[in-house]
């Protein structure tokens, strides 16, 4: 339920573990592609860039992604900052900026192009039956000949707003951040060197992220602001908001022009009490949504989609029931403790750096310039 970044790419390597796969999403694949639909930037990590090649969606993707070579995280513009290098290990990229549009349309292909895979797209489920021996789930429509669906096991990948969840009676843990993430894209003077930069002010995180050039200089800017302070600047006009971005980045990239719409989200982090349930399984969003602090929300959807299809391709070979509470107690231990983690870590992360408290400031500064000497 749900053929977005997380559902699409499941349904993928689904269809790559030998199973049959339909994916049912309320949106047409054709609008959710489109340039103005979302202007968000995914970092992909190295292990995502590999379940990618194994879903074969990376051949699609490579030509527009921007490797990460260096990452530098420095304490507002003081000369306190932490420096990763990726030379010092083992020089392969940290990992690759992607922009969302194409990570979707590289989806879209892939889907079209695999027999194993039934879109159903732009529908909705009217009712999802989790009976004893299998799921069934009438369509709100007919479309492509078909008004309902059955199968083994249902996979809510439909965001952090899962009917899918609701209706499960699983509920969720949320936490606000009172800020609110500008998104777009700029063109610069100076090359950006593929080093992408967070820098950490006290409205909240400023992030410069590189992005495949193509005949220019292009970063992403993912830039929190407080809830009263972000529209007013997302309403900005274009030179306008240029000379706001250059002074809160700094010089070291020149002069800076404005290359894409402004988008707004809301931040905050969210935790389903349960990743799985009489045949249901969660995944990506619908499980667990995190501040972009360390630009890991969809690299853990993308764990929860190598983990899924592993067990569920192990089950498959067993000739075990693939909606079984024994196979899916394992999925539902193997990713809450690891998506627990990441998101205690980067809700440390906002509320130890989105302050402009003296002694935090110091100490903040201490630390970086401290672990940045350790080799």
């Amino acid at each position: 339920v749900g053929g977005g970044l997380v559902g699409g790419t499941l349904a993928a390597m689904l269809a790559a573990e030998g199973l049959e796969v339909a994916v049912v999403d309320a949106e047409d694949p054709k609008t959710a592609a489109r340039p103005t639909a979302d202007g968000r930037v995914s970092a992909i990590a190295l292990s995502s860039k590999r379940l990618l090649e194994a879903a074969g969606l990376w051949g699609d993707l490579a030509r527009d992604a921007a490797p990460i070579r260096d990452i530098r995280v420095a304490e507002g513009h003081t000369p306190f900052f932490l420096h990763y290098d990726s030379r010092e290990v083992g020089g392969e990229p940290f990992g690759y900026m992607v922009e969302n549009r194409t990570l979707r349309r590289a989806i879209a292909r892939r889907i079209a192009g695999e027999r194993r895979i039934r879109l159903l797209a732009p529908v909705r489920i009217q009712t999802l039956d989790r009976g004893a021996g299998a799921v069934l789930a009438v369509l709100d429509r007919k479309i492509g000949g078909l008004a309902r669906v059955r199968g083994a096991l249902a996979v809510a990948a439909d965001g952090r707003a899962s009917r899918t969840r609701r209706d499960a009676g699983i509920g969720v843990t949320r936490r606000g951040y009172d800020q609110t993430a500008i998104v777009c894209t700029i063109r610069h003077e100076r090359p950006h060197h593929f080093v992408a930069h967070e820098l950490f002010q006290p409205a909240g995180p400023f992030a410069i992220l590189p992005m495949n050039d193509h005949g220019g200089h292009r970063s992403a800017i993912v830039w929190a602001e407080r809830p009263d302070v972000a529209p007013l600047m997302a309403a900005l006009d274009d030179d306008a908001f240029a000379r706001e971005i250059q002074r809160r980045a700094g010089d070291f990239l020149g002069t800076i022009r404005l290359d894409s719409p402004r988008w707004t989200y809301p931040l905050s982090a969210q935790f389903a009490q349960r990743m799985v349930a009489h045949r249901l399984a969660l995944a990506g969003d619908a499980a667990h949504a995190m501040h972009p602090v360390a630009g890991q929300g969809l690299n853990m959807g993308l764990r929860d989609v190598a983990a899924l299809a592993e067990i569920l391709g192990d089950a498959k070979g067993l000739g075990l029931d693939l909606g079984s509470a024994a196979v899916l107690e394992r999925y539902g231990r193997w990713r809450r403790f690891d998506n627990g983690l990441m998101l205690a870590m980067t809700d440390t992360l906002v509320r130890f750096f989105s302050n402009d408290i003296g002694p935090i400031k110091a100490a903040r500064a201490i630390g970086l310039s401290a672990v940045n000497r350790i080799a």
